[in-house]
């Protein structure tokens, strides 16, 4: 009798347990819209949800209902939930944004769809499970967002002439293009542009999109070209977290603490915050206070280990396996003989023990040598996958062996302290660059691209081919590579000064920057790239000349880095046939429509350089209006309006050197030039560059010759006339900033 009442009482919690398990919402609210559970912390009413942050809204006005993220009469409750993961994930369907040829006579309405911008809130947009994707023929897209307090931005272009050209799943810039995002993203916008307001392809594209899209989701069709716009929405995925501290400190501090009863923190891989679990033998809803039940192992014979169903008793947490219960003829009883049987299998454990100790022994030796040896031959394998063998070669050729040196991967290990997070000092869409101490003493810069596609592996060793053939003061300095890892890295010497672009864009570096310092580091600059075009021993052209690509040491001397999109030009000829890839803002547009690049399309490159540092601007900003959005234009617009002056970095119209500057505008102009033949080489910048930089303050102290060279407007200017207004031109559509690998 009592062990039918144990039987009945067990199966009665057993029950009780799975109901409460199948419950994932609080008592009294709404755990399901549609198709869609609503698990806990999110809920429809106040008392249903954690914060204000989880509150979700179910719109019965549809059939089926939809779960929408937010108040029902909020702005931005135009997010559907498509699915709620208590594993931190969050599924929902995105507007796409685009921008179409509105009529036959080339005017672009920008963003006619107006739903250009994402908020999430607290939540983070998935970087794993979210592409950026842009569709069309003759667009530019970027995406915008919060990253802690800073911006991050990236993008893609897209080019091409005829349908014939796409290829049906295939996103990499011809019709469509896809980019990572980076991480930690919370509100985004979209920005788009077309460079020739898809006049020439307005046949079968008379429109771009731009969206964010779960990767596996989205597959490019060439008639999406035509009817993307039809399908409205795609799915995307958030990131969803509680806190903003370590698990630790929540648990100690039980402040906000989102982890309840038979369960646990863990920290989340990516972005902040932390998600809760059940304990080991426990499921359910780790954030309700009676969410974590308890398993019954005993129903399912996959959790349990008894020989026999009859013989397991659920436990909290576990199980256990009793005795055979039988009666012996010889008088034991139950208990008797499981005693008896324990002892007989106490003894045989006995007796396999030290077989098993010796076996165990040298089966530990076995697999660590084994280990060893496959270790050794992973080693190998990525070396020659990552080109090794070819580089050897090359660098042979060259007898560049003594000066670049291949490390090995337990010495790049050692000299990042296995690449801790405490010595990152560089992020970004290529990857991470860390600070390592090498055994000789020397601090170096080791770069960690998280790339992995076969095709990075050429852009890797054309880096190093080029670099171990480039001695300059002012071009990085390539100390060695590694090849023994799956990602191969660089090793370059140590510039922790940061980045021109860093200097000119931010308000308090800048102001600090004064016109000598600039104009030294401009000179320094063209010295590099007229190296690069005329005196290597094989000509090279950089092809991503960018103030994000020149690094300054401790005393704002320049370094040209990044070459990996650079190419070798043939002794017997001028350019190269390739396709166009660089930085949008910097590209030089007569290589954008012929696909030759040349030495000219880096002096058009180092012109926006040179606008940079005489105004502080971006080469693309967002922050402005429309018509002063790409710097080159505006800077243009201004020069020919005699309102140059107005434009310029407050901090050197304020501090003289005036014809100087003016000299250097007018050489900013030329390197400019839409047609390359009429730009300058490198050699006449530094030449000219130089020129302006002996004259010094001295044509200050002639007004005379202020008055022939500046011209009548910009001497009025400066020698006691008035100020001169800024030209209001339209120009056309905005643009994004730099995207890696990007057509």
């Amino acid at each position: 009798m009592v062990v039918q009442l144990t039987l009945v009482g067990l199966l009665l919690l057993a029950s009780a347990a799975a109901a409460t398990v199948n419950g994932q919402a609080k008592e009294d609210c709404l755990d399901r819209c549609g198709d869609v559970s609503i698990p806990y912390p999110f809920g429809t009413d106040e008392h249903c949800y954690l914060s204000s942050y989880f509150q979700v809204t179910c719109d019965n006005s549809s059939n089926p209902p939809k779960l929408l993220l937010g108040e029902l009469s909020s702005e931005k409750n135009n997010l559907q939930v498509l699915n709620i993961s208590l594993e931190g994930e969050l599924r929902i369907l995105n507007y796409i944004s685009y921008q179409c040829r509105s009529n036959d006579s080339g005017e672009v309405d920008h963003l006619i769809y107006s739903r250009s911008q994402l908020w999430s809130g607290q939540f983070n947009i998935s970087s794993t499970r979210n592409k950026f994707t842009m569709v069309g023929c003759d667009t530019y897209a970027c995406i915008e967002g919060q990253r802690g307090e800073q911006i991050s931005r990236t993008g893609c272009i897209s080019i091409c002439n005829s349908l014939t050209e796409d290829q049906n799943g295939s996103c990499s810039g011809n019709g469509c293009c896809q980019t990572s995002i980076p991480d930690r993203l919370s509100t985004i916008n979209l920005i788009m542009g077309s460079f020739y307001n898809y006049s020439n392809i307005s046949d079968f594209n008379r429109c771009g999109y731009a969206f964010v899209v779960e990767e596996s989701h989205f597959n490019f069709s060439s008639n999406d070209l035509k009817d993307l716009m039809s399908k409205e929405r795609q799915p995307m995925v958030f990131d969803w977290a509680f806190g903003k501290d370590t698990c630790q400190v929540d648990e100690k501090t039980q402040t906000n603490y989102a982890c309840k009863g038979k369960s646990h923190c863990n920290k989340r891989k990516t972005g902040w915050g932390y998600l809760c679990n059940c304990l080991e033998g426990y499921q359910g809803n780790p954030y309700l206070e009676l969410g974590c039940q308890d398993i019954n192992e005993c129903e399912n014979s996959n959790l349990n280990m008894c020989e026999h169903p009859k013989r397991c008793v659920n436990t909290q947490g576990n199980h256990t396996c009793s005795c055979p219960m039988w009666y012996r003829g010889d008088g034991r009883k139950d208990g008797e003989r499981c005693i008896f049987n324990h002892l007989q299998m106490i003894h045989a454990a006995m007796g396999i023990g030290v077989a098993l100790v010796v076996l165990l022994v040298s089966s530990t030796w076995l697999y660590w040598a084994l280990k060893k040896r496959r270790f050794v031959r992973l080693k190998k394998k990525y070396f020659q996958q990552n080109g090794g063998s070819e580089l050897r070669q090359q660098l042979s050729g060259q007898g560049s062996t003594e000066r670049i040196k291949i490390f090995t991967s337990e010495e790049l290990e050692k000299a990042t302290k296995n690449y801790d997070e405490s010595n990152i000092i560089g992020r970004g869409g290529f990857g991470t660059v860390y600070k390592g101490t090498l055994t000789d003493g020397r601090i170096v810069a080791i770069k960690k691209s998280k790339m992995v596609e076969q095709s990075q592996g050429k852009d890797f060793i054309n880096e190093v081919g080029i670099l171990s053939q480039i001695n300059h003061r002012h071009v990085i300095q390539l100390l060695g590579c590694c090849l023994e890892t799956q990602v191969p890295l660089l090793v370059y010497e140590l510039i922790n000064n940061g980045t021109l672009s860093d200097h000119i864009h931010n308000e308090n570096k800048a102001s600090s920057l004064m016109w000598e310092t600039r104009l030294r580091i401009a000179i320094q600059t063209a010295e590099a790239l007229y190296y690069l075009h005329s005196v290597a021993s094989t000509p090279i052209i950089h092809r991503d000349v960018k103030s994000t690509n020149i690094l300054l040491d401790d005393d704002y001397n320049a370094k040209v880095c990044d070459f990996g999109a650079s190419r070798l030009v043939p002794l017997d000829q001028t350019q190269l046939s390739t396709a166009v890839q660089g930085t949008p803002g910097y590209l030089d547009p007569e290589s954008m429509q012929t696909y030759r690049v040349t030495e000219k399309s880096d002096v058009y490159s180092f012109g926006v350089v040179l606008v940079e540092l005489l105004t502080g601007k971006k080469a693309l900003f967002f922050d402005r209006p429309k018509e002063q959005r790409i710097l080159t234009m505006f800077f243009l617009f201004a020069l020919k309006d005699d309102s140059l002056f107005q434009v310029l970095e407050g901090c050197l119209v304020n501090n003289g050197n005036h014809m100087q500057i003016l000299k250097v505008a007018q050489l900013a102009k030329r390197c400019l030039s839409v047609k390359g033949e009429d730009r300058p080489t490198m050699k006449e910048v530094v030449l000219e560059l130089e020129m302006i930089r002996m004259t010094g303050e001295n044509a200050e102290q002639n007004p005379e010759e202020n008055t022939y060279l500046l011209g009548e407007s910009y001497a009025h200017y400066y020698l006691g006339g008035g100020e001169s207004s800024i030209a209001t031109q339209s120009m056309a559509g905005s643009f994004l900033l730099p995207v890696s690998n990007a057509r």
